[in-house]
C-alpha cells in the first residue's frame, strides 16, 4: 500500500513540473524583468520629460459678427414710394436723404386745411367787428347784457374754430416732412428692403409699419457668441478677448466682453449662455455676419514645471499621479495640478524640472511585452 502511495505522489509531483514549465505561460513580472542585469529599456515613444515653459488656459468658441448699434428705418407716413436716395452698402451722414414717399395727398389734404384757415380768418375777422361794436352798444345801455354775451362768446368761438385750423396745418405740415425720410445718424446702409413703387405702411409702433431699409455703424461691431455653462463662470465682464477672422487667420483683433447673459437659452440643442464682445478696432475686411474665432485667455502659468496632460493620471484613491522613472523602474508620485492647456498641465508641487516620466501607465508596457 505504502508502494502505490509512493508511486502516485512521484508521478502527481511530475505532472505538476510538466505544467508550470511546459503548458503555462511564465507568469513574470515586467517591471522586475527591468531591473535584472542587462533588461530592456523602456521605449523612448513611451517616455517624456517634465520642463519649465508658460501654460495658458483659453476659452476658445466661434460666433457672428454684428454691428453693435443697427437701426431698422420705418416711415411714419403710409403711401407709395417716390423715390430712393441710397443703395446698400453705401454710407450716409445724419440728416442724408435715404427715401421720399408721394405726399400727393397730403398736399391735397394741406389745401383744403389753407382754405379752412382762410374762411376761419374771415369768420374772426367779422366776429371781432360785432363784438367791438356790441361793446359801445352795451356801454350806451343800447343792448342787453344777454346779447353782448352772445357776441362775445361768438368772437371766442370763431378764434377757437381758426387756431383748430392752425393746428391741423401744422400736423398736416409735419406729415409732409416725414415723407421725405433722412438718416437719423451715421452708418452704412445695410439692407434696402422696399423698392420705387411699392407702398407702404406707417409705423404706428415699434413693432409695426414697412421697414424701409437698415442702417449701422460699421466702425463698432461685435461678436455675438454662445459659451456652455462650465466655462460661463469663468468670465467676467470687461474681460479682454482675442478674435480673429476665418478668412484671414494671420490677423487678429482685441475686444472686451460686454455682456453675460443671466440666464441659459437652448441653441441647435445645447444649453448655453450668450455672449457679447465688443470690438476694439474692427479691421476694413470685417463685415457683419461673418464668423470669427473668439479666444478668451483665462488662466496662464509662466515659466511653471509642466508635463503633458496625457502623462498624467488617477490611481485608485482618485488621486492626480505620474509615473517618474527611477533608474528604469517606474514609481507612482502623486502631483498637485495648477493650469491645464490643451497639450500641458502646470504640476505645482511632486515633480521638477528635467525629470523623465512614462506618457502611458506601467500596465499598457506589460501588455505590450
Amino acid at each position: 500500500m505504502k508502494k502505490v502511495f509512493a508511486i502516485l505522489l512521484i508521478l502527481a509531483s511530475a505532472l505538476v513540473t510538466l505544467w508550470f514549465y511546459g503548458g503555462r505561460k511564465p507568469i513574470v513580472d515586467y517591471w522586475s524583468r527591468l531591473t535584472k542585469p542587462g533588461a530592456e529599456e523602456i521605449p523612448e515613444k513611451y517616455v517624456t520629460q517634465a520642463e519649465l515653459r508658460d501654460v495658458d488656459y483659453s476659452i476658445s468658441v466661434a460666433g457672428d459678427v454684428a454691428p453693435e448699434f443697427q437701426l431698422e428705418v420705418k416711415s411714419e407716413v403710409g403711401g407709395k414710394v417716390k423715390a430712393l436716395h441710397v443703395e446698400p452698402g453705401q454710407t450716409v451722414k445724419a440728416g442724408d436723404p435715404l427715401c421720399e414717399i408721394d405726399d400727393t395727398d397730403l398736399q391735397n389734404q394741406k389745401a383744403s386745411v389753407m382754405t379752412e384757415i382762410a374762411g376761419g380768418q374771415l369768420g374772426v375777422d367779422r366776429a371781432a367787428r360785432h363784438f367791438n361794436r356790441g361793446k359801445e352798444l352795451f356801454k350806451a345801455k343800447l343792448i342787453t347784457k344777454e346779447a353782448y354775451d352772445n357776441l362775445e362768446s361768438d368772437y371766442e368761438i370763431s378764434k377757437n374754430e381758426l387756431a383748430k385750423s392752425q393746428r391741423k396745418l401744422k400736423t398736416v405740415n409735419d406729415l409732409i416732412n416725414k415723407a421725405r425720410i433722412v438718416a437719423p445718424s451715421d452708418g452704412t446702409v445695410l439692407q434696402v428692403q422696399v423698392i420705387e413703387g411699392q407702398v407702404v405702411v406707417p409705423a404706428a409702433s415699434v413693432n409695426s409699419g414697412t421697414t424701409l431699409m437698415t442702417i449701422a455703424d460699421l466702425s463698432k461691431l461685435l461678436v455675438n457668441t454662445y459659451v456652455n455653462q462650465v466655462d460661463v463662470a469663468r468670465l467676467e465682464l470687461k474681460q479682454i478677448v482675442k478674435i480673429m477672422m476665418e478668412s484671414v487667420k494671420s490677423e487678429s483683433m482685441e475686444g472686451r466682453i460686454t455682456f453675460i447673459a443671466p440666464v441659459a437659452v437652448i441653441k441647435n440643442g445645447v444649453k448655453g449662455f450668450q455672449i457679447m464682445a465688443t470690438i476694439s478696432k474692427p479691421s476694413p475686411r470685417l463685415r457683419p455676419g461673418m464668423m470669427v474665432n473668439l479666444t478668451v485667455p483665462v488662466a496662464h502659468a509662466d515659466q511653471a514645471v509642466a508635463v503633458p496632460i496625457a502623462s498624467v493620471f488617477r490611481n485608485k484613491e482618485d488621486k492626480r499621479v505620474v509615473y517618474v522613472l527611477e533608474g528604469n523602474r517606474p514609481v507612482a508620485r502623486e502631483v498637485t495640478l495648477g493650469v491645464d492647456s490643451l497639450e500641458f498641465s502646470e504640476i505645482k508641487t511632486g515633480l521638477k524640472p528635467g525629470e523623465r516620466i512614462l506618457t502611458v501607465e506601467p500596465r499598457v508596457l506589460d501588455k505590450k511585452s
